[in-house]
């Protein structure tokens, strides 16, 4: 080949992946990846980070009947129950010898509200399915003296059975709570913190239930269990915006991201609201399960169990804003829920749903699960 056409052939295939450059950018964050902090021998869905960086998880009652509901983990690894032994004594094996009020029965998240404590949301419902009277709750750990100093107790108007309260997030001002109900029947559950009021709120609402017809999948493939019956998981994921205005959520077994005023929320405590008319639908994350906002960024981090991956969504482009992958890794089996530390390092839980019990027969009762943090 003559040397002209060689010059020009070079500058081609340049300037072609110059235009390349931006489209891999936008599909992945190539300096992100991630580290492992943790194994845990249960399985684990909920992390929080504390404000002295102090990192906490927990292990739902499902396929297992867990030794440990909340455990603070280690530099090292380790976990030990938090706050202390007592409050993790419960067992399915022992429900008529111990009281579920005081007790955790079926842990679903932990969050660290930013004051001092943290707060674990019982579901009370272990392997998702009959809830044990007065287990339904949310109990303030209070990190100083680790201790448990508060329990708000959530009678059948807030959990009624098939109810499963999810995940919970706490007003900027520190005196409400906001829970997502992930069971039969997707709702919101809004908590004033200081009397201990809460209503369920958006009960039936479209924006709180699967979205009929979707199929979730795993490895490529329809995730069902033994009886065909798929992933059927309601109002799940939750977060709050970076100026505390906006409250957003969604179903895993759906694609659409709503949001509300959190003003409207906190009124509907007080008296009858039609929150269904300020309920807005906030575009499309795809399948997702945990969702955060990070705090200085105001973006939105979701978790992709279809893909394997974190994905990052830019809020203030609006509606019209789509999430990007910003790590994508096979060891992110079923990427569950997310915390920011002190240092801004996000985490996220790996549970494994896809190879649990409920969707493979064979699969151990206690399921390896692990903690990660992005590097970027």
């Amino acid at each position: 080949m003559p040397a002209f056409l060689s010059r020009l052939a070079a500058s081609a295939l340049s300037a072609s992946v110059l235009l390349l450059v931006p489209a891999i950018s936008l599909a992945q964050d190539a300096k992100a990846r991630i580290e492992k902090v943790a194994d845990f021998p249960h399985q684990v869905t909920g992390v929080t980070v504390a404000q002295d960086g102090r990192i906490f998880v927990n292990f739902p009652r499902w396929t297992e009947d867990s030794p440990v509901s909340v455990a603070e983990v280690g530099k090292d690894g380790s976990i030990r129950p938090y706050p202390n032994d007592e409050w993790n004594a419960w067992r399915n094996a022992r429900k008529d010898e111990l009281s579920a009020g005081d007790h955790f029965v079926c842990v679903q998240s932990v969050v660290a509200d930013g004051r001092g404590a943290i707060w674990a949301l019982d579901a009370g419902a272990p392997a998702q399915s009959l809830l044990v009277p007065g287990a339904p709750k949310l109990v303030r750990l209070d990190l100083a003296s680790d201790t448990a100093t508060r329990t708000i107790a959530f009678d059948e108007s807030v959990a009624p059975q098939g109810s499963y309260l999810n995940d919970v997030r706490f007003s900027s001002d520190g005196r409400h709570a906001f829970i997502t109900d992930s069971g039969a029947k997707g709702a919101l559950v809004v908590v004033d913190l200081e009397s201990g009021k809460a209503v369920r709120v958006l009960d039936g609402d479209p924006s709180t239930q699967v979205k009929k017809g979707l199929v979730v999948e795993a490895d490529g493939r329809p995730l069902r269990r033994p009886d065909g019956r798929g992933v059927e998981f309601s109002a799940d994921g939750i977060a709050l915006s970076k100026d505390g205005r906006h409250l957003y959520w969604q179903a895993i077994k759906g694609d659409t991201l709503y949001r509300i005023e959190t003003a409207a929320l906190v009124a509907a405590l007080d008296g009858t609201v039609d929150l269904a008319q300020k309920v807005e639908a906030f575009g499309r994350n795809g399948v997702a399960d945990g969702l955060l906002i990070g705090r200085d960024s105001g973006d939105m981090y979701v978790t992709a169990p279809q893909d394997d991956a974190v994905k990052i969504r830019d809020l203030s482009a609006g509606a019209s804003g789509e999430p990007r992958i910003l790590v994508e890794d096979e060891r992110l089996r079923w990427p569950d829920t997310l915390s920011e530390g002190p240092d801004g390092t996000v985490y996220v839980t790996t549970s494994r749903i896809q190879d649990s019990a409920f969707f493979k027969p064979a699969a151990p009762a206690a399921l390896p699960t692990q903690l990660w943090r992005i590097v970027r």
